[in-house]
């Protein structure tokens, strides 16, 4: 099955900073997932539930530069170890750059590793939802093969 390029809705500043073979990568997993649950309704609830506790790309960036951040000023502090503020000003500095430009070089890595940004999570939520019949009164789907369906969900959702 062919994978959409992403449409405006799933544009983002981090997407559009990122390669596009790891947006291609990140939208075929999703495509995998939404054609799964297709295939096996009875459990679309659990995916959803799990879908609203994944982090994104904002929230893990931040959690892990605080973490460092703590981590600079307890060596720097307790230990006497005055290199590692260094360590404190990258952080604080990749944040600044990712706010201004919505990227820096830890975005790269988690990207890589497959974390999804809010409208990327976002698509798949809404894509279950609509497999699950939520919006029939709006968008028809149900007689749809599995494929066709998802095909047809993801085309919606990206434009």
């Amino acid at each position: 099955m062919e994978v959409p390029a992403c449409g405006k809705s799933l544009e983002s500043r981090v997407s559009r900073h990122t390669s596009p073979l790891v947006n291609r990568e990140i939208m075929t997993q999703t495509e995998k997932s939404l054609l799964f649950y297709a295939e096996h309704p009875d459990q679309i609830d659990d995916r959803i539930s799990m879908l609203k506790g994944e982090w994104d790309i904002e929230r893990t960036l931040e959690a892990n530069a605080s973490i460092l951040e703590l981590y600079s000023l307890f060596i720097s502090a307790i230990m006497r170890r005055r290199l590692y503020i260094l360590l404190g000003i990258a952080v604080v500095g990749f944040l600044l750059q990712h706010a201004i430009q919505g990227w820096c070089p830890p975005v790269s890595v988690f990207r890589r590793l497959g974390i999804r940004t809010k409208e990327e999570i976002q698509l798949e939520l809404y894509g279950l939802r609509m497999l699950k019949g939520d919006f029939d009164g709006i968008l028809e789907i149900s007689g749809m093969d599995p494929r066709d369906r998802v095909k047809r969900v993801i085309e919606v959702l990206s434009t």
